[in-house]
């Protein structure tokens, strides 16, 4: 990461500092040649105007106001005919030389011209201009760039006294950014990494109030290690659960059996009512376990869902059938509401055994003389399924528990209602593989209401 930065910051820094500086020199040539190649062309103007290549009286006064020129403005100056013949140089060096150099041809071919030279030098050319717009010779002026580039060495090595600055700036800056970033990256990976190894508990530290990618991902961990941990307690409050349930009939059948044992000359009526006692024992743990089998296979979706179109109305009226004389032993009002035939997509039998779960569960928990109210209602969208009863009701800090396996509200109550814990998480899970969703509203001591809710069409296929 320290890497990208210092690449993503000193790299483009770099770029843009060789850019200036390039920049800057390109100014400066330019404008240098820009000067020249005017000069040029004013003592092209003055030539012309004299007829320096053509009138020897008036040559030597032009020679000398061009020598002073060249003087104060440190150049050199040549004066060239159409021939390339030089007739004039302030530095009497080439006078009768014949130089055949690009600039002075372009000159000559009207195009006035002015160049950098390799041994650091430009030559600017301008044509001369005689009778009928002909091009009779050329003014090449020849100056030094030395004072351009030491200009430039100055400029450059401020820039570069500037720019190792900033890159060291830059340099510093990034390794915090570094620190500041990679830091929580590396405590969330520890958190990770001990949570890996079961150890829930661990929780990342949230640093910052502004909320960004890392404090996001910090939070998203925490709330992970929560719902890991909460998974884990659940896991063992099961196991323990498990063990409780099943280690009650196991002690009641030794406890019988042993009380058999112990006696001598039992009676036969004895004998029999403690087998029956047993018996029944035997047959809650079966029930136990199949249940948790059965849990267990909707968990890891092992049973598969058979969808077909249901009458759900005759299917909660042969519920209610069911159930009537249950609820008649208790006196129980089991009042069956169904205002039309309603007809969805649903497993009839697994759907079934899940609002049987609900209807027993309100006419076991409601006392007698009580009332249980079930209704049937859809729009065009989902069929809603309510189980209204006035039983003992739910405490509202219990209320999200009542899906938990062996979960019971009244816990005294586990024989005289003979259930095993676990109906209404299989009711739950099934609802869930319905595509659908089930809400409780529940006050303690005035009742409790499910409210079922289920869609019309399933959304995909199933087998």
């Amino acid at each position: 990461m320290l890497a990208g930065y210092l690449v993503g910051g000193i790299v483009p820094l770099l770029l843009l500092a060789s850019t200036i500086l390039h920049s800057v020199q390109g100014y400066f040539l330019d404008e240098r040649k820009k000067v020249l190649l005017s000069q040029a062309n004013v003592i092209s103007g003055q030539v012309t105007s004299s007829e320096f290549l053509f009138d020897e009286e008036n040559r030597s006064a032009l020679e000398e106001t061009i020598l002073e020129t060249s003087q104060e403005k440190n150049f050199r100056v040549m004066i060239l005919d159409s021939s390339c013949l030089v007739t004039y140089d302030t530095g009497y060096e080439d006078v009768g030389k014949t130089l055949l150099l690009p600039e002075v041809v372009q000159a000559l071919q009207h195009k006035d011209t002015a160049k950098e030279q390799k041994n650091g030098t430009v030559y600017a050319a301008a044509s001369i201009v005689g009778a009928g717009d002909t091009r009779v010779g050329v003014v090449l002026i020849v100056d030094s760039l030395a004072d351009v580039h030491d200009i430039l060495g100055d400029i450059g090595k401020e820039a570069y006294l500037l720019l190792g600055t900033l890159v060291l700036l830059v340099l510093i800056v990034m390794v915090i950014i570094s620190k500041v970033f990679t830091e929580p990256v590396k405590n969330l990976i520890d958190v990770i990494r001990k949570m890996s190894e079961g150890h829930f508990e661990q929780r990342a530290k949230v640093r910052g109030i502004v909320h960004n990618e890392i404090v996001d991902l910090a939070i998203s961990c925490n709330q992970m290690a929560d719902q890991l941990e909460k998974v884990e307690s659940s896991r063992q409050q099961f196991v323990s659960n498990v063990s409780h349930e099943l280690k009650t009939p196991l002690s009641s059948v030794k406890v019988l059996s042993e009380s058999i044992l112990l006696q001598e000359d039992v009676p036969k009526e004895m004998y029999v009512e403690f087998l029956h006692d047993i018996t029944s024992e035997v047959d809650r743990m079966t029930a136990i376990i199949n249940d948790l089998l059965t849990l267990v296979k909707l968990d890891q979706k092992e049973i598969p869902l058979n969808f077909k179109e249901t009458n759900l109305t005759q299917m909660m009226t042969d519920i209610i059938k069911r159930l009537q004389p249950m609820a008649d032993a208790k006196y129980i009002s089991l009042q069956w509401d169904a205002s039309k035939e309603i007809h969805a997509e649903a497993d009839e039998m697994k759907l079934s055994l899940a609002i049987s779960n609900l209807v027993d569960n309100a006419v076991k928990y409601t006392p007698e003389e009580g009332t249980v109210k079930v209704s049937l209602d859809a729009d065009h969208q989902n069929v809603f399924i309510s189980v209204a009863d006035t039983g003992i009701g739910i405490p509202e800090d219990e209320v999200n528990r009542i899906f938990e396996r062996f979960y019971r509200v009244d816990k005294t109550r586990d024989r005289e209602t003979g259930g095993t814990g676990l109906g209404l998480s299989i009711t739950h899970s099934t609802i869930m593989m319905h595509k659908g969703s089930i809400k409780v509203n529940s006050k303690e001591e005035e009742g409790t209401t499910i409210l079922v809710r289920i869609p019309l069409k399933q959304p995909t296929t199933h087998g």
